[in-house]
């Protein structure tokens, strides 16, 4: 009986020091954890009023050149005025790139769905990580809502599986929404509109999902169900090319490690993804087909169903702003090779 209890004292002994040691770990832990939300603090106060000066300053030069014709202004003086708005540019792209790695306050959208919940992630792996997470959901949820879509319009037509369909495209859009709000916390720059038309989708899939079953559902089912078909097929097109695009522009230094890609056309698409273009306006004009198509159904002396209204004002919505974006972005990339053209 001797020997067993010596073994168990010793194994006492030795636990209580593995205890100790994890106790002291814990201990610098939590004090490293002080420290660096001491640090953060110091970073971010330091951030803003930097960024206050520089907006100071920024103003200063504007009411310059303002006060100060450029005719007057000697070639050093001009020279001067541009390396210094050449600064500024620089440092509020570096002011951006470091509060990507510091918590900040949640927008209005985040603060409601998830509290005042830091949602920062502190190294590029897990940003890198989140972000290939959100492109892959994208593509999966994509291939999904086809394969979907297919089957509720070539399969099989009962109103339970198209509510399905549309309650799968509620969810999908909401937790765009969710992710893209979390990426922009953490340094992705999506452009305006291509988050607010997530908004818009999901509040016209949840109105789909409501419309009830009758004859005018019936009458453009095959229509929402043929456009969604489409919708996701160049939705697919679009990953699989911008995704390589993307992956060539961050190799050369071209484009932010933390940029996405977008259900649209932007400036940095221009070389290699142009082909995308007619699909592109394809489906925007079938939005604006969609949307006429319900406001002639809504003039019918049979129409009762305030969905109609609703769905056919939504796809007006994201035709004028799909129709605007990617027309500007054509615009000043053409107006930018014209300046290019001259100056060489």
């Amino acid at each position: 009986m001797v020997f067993p209890i010596k073994v168990l004292y010793s194994s006492t002994l030795n636990t209580s020091l593995i205890s100790f040691h994890l106790q002291e770990t814990h201990r610098l832990y939590k004090q490293k954890l002080e420290e660096v939300t001491r640090l953060q603090n110091s970073c971010s106060g330091a951030i803003a009023r930097q960024r206050k000066k520089l907006r100071e300053l920024a103003s200063s030069l504007k009411r310059c050149k303002e006060n100060l014709s450029t005719s007057n202004l000697s070639p050093e003086e001009r020279e001067s005025i541009a390396e210094m708005e050449e600064s500024i540019k620089e440092k509020t792209s570096d002011f951006f790139e470091m509060e990507g790695f510091l918590p900040k306050k949640n927008g209005l959208y985040l603060t409601l769905v998830l509290g005042n919940v830091n949602v920062t992630l502190l190294n590029k792996q897990a940003k890198f990580a989140y972000k290939d997470e959100y492109e892959k959901f994208k593509l999966v949820l994509t291939v999904i809502l086809f394969l979907f879509s297919f089957t509720c319009r070539f399969l099989f037509s009962y109103r339970v599986l198209d509510a399905l369909f549309n309650f799968l495209l509620v969810w999908y859009y909401c937790t765009l929404t969710i992710r893209e709000s979390v990426l922009i916390s953490n340094g992705s720059r999506i452009k305006g509109w291509w988050v607010f038309h997530h908004y818009v989708s999901t509040f016209l899939s949840g109105v789909m999902l409501t419309w009830p079953d009758g004859a005018l559902y019936q009458m453009f089912r095959n229509q929402f169900l043929s456009y969604n078909l489409y919708q996701s097929f160049v939705q697919f097109l679009q990953y699989y090319y911008q995704s390589g695009c993307l992956y060539r522009l961050r190799a050369l230094g071209e484009r932010h490690n933390m940029d996405l890609t977008v259900e649209g056309f932007q400036s940095w698409m221009w070389r290699g993804l142009t082909f995308l273009l007619p699909f592109l306006f394809f489906g925007h004009f079938w939005q604006l087909y969609n949307s006429t198509t319900l406001f002639r159904m809504f003039q019918l002396p049979e129409c009762k169903e305030w969905q109609v209204l609703m769905c056919g004002s939504s796809y007006m919505v994201l035709f004028l702003g799909n129709l605007y974006t990617t027309l500007r972005v054509v615009y000043q990339k053409y107006v930018n090779n014209v300046e290019k053209s001259k100056t060489a």
